[in-house]
């Protein structure tokens, strides 16, 4: 019996099956923690990349042109949505945001999930694109108004005026929760970040994503033609 006939199953390298990529997009209220689940999960799982949007707003200090945003005039998105380069856009707070097409459907096209920190609006342009059936939408609820106000005063960002027109938002922002496939309740950021990475590990092992599957169950059963019992 050769030394690979012996070899035990912890010893063997994990099969990798093909599977199509996921486009994961994760919305909130602003303050409800979209952002920080979004940050953590791209730093702990290299399968995904983060989907940078276009926006006429601003740079903020820090910011890195075509790693935080990628920042246009009116001019230039509005000649980017009569071109059809973008798979979603949308106005907040008096400025554009949008999500150029190409370089998520070359993501997707590589085999990397993509994510998307997207408002109501784009997730619900998400899923009626193109890319539709790869989209995995989650939406984060605050455990509380109170809590949510809280945290966007804790982030010292906004002024008491921004912070009167967030809050106002939040409230038509919330009642699109039940347009989305899995909704969390914020109310501990472990706990949250645990359920998200749940749900992604889920959709990523449903058998419709995995074409691969099918070669793999095909030399399952070659392998049956030559097993033979002892």
């Amino acid at each position: 019996m050769s030394s690979t006939d012996t070899k035990s199953d912890q010893d063997r390298t994990p099969r990798v099956i093909e599977r199509n990529a996921l486009l994961v997009a994760l919305s909130s209220p602003s303050g409800a923690g979209k952002s920080t689940l979004a940050r953590r999960l791209l730093a702990e799982d290299a399968g995904f990349q983060m989907s940078v949007s276009a926006t006429t707003r601003p740079k903020r200090p820090g910011e890195v042109e075509g790693v935080d945003y990628f920042f246009y005039t009116d001019e230039q998105f509005r000649a980017g949505i009569d071109a059809g380069e973008f798979l979603e856009h949308a106005e907040v707070f008096g400025h554009r945001y949008g999500t150029p097409r190409l370089p998520v459907e070359e993501a997707l096209a590589d085999g990397k999930d993509v994510l998307f920190d997207v408002d109501w609006q784009g997730a619900q342009q998400l899923r009626i694109s193109h890319l539709g059936g790869a989209a995995v939408q989650i939406f984060i609820l605050p455990p509380s108004i109170a809590s949510l106000e809280e945290r966007l005063r804790g982030r010292g960002q906004d002024s008491d005026e921004v912070i009167r027109d967030r809050m106002a938002k939040a409230r038509s922002e919330i009642s699109h929760w039940a347009e989305y496939g899995y909704v969390l309740i914020n109310d501990n950021l472990e706990q949250c970040f645990s359920q998200v990475c749940t749900i992604i590990a889920a959709e990523r092992s449903k058998q419709a994503r995995q074409p691969g599957l099918f070669g793999f169950v095909n030399g399952l059963y070659a392998e049956f033609e030559r097993y033979r019992v002892k």
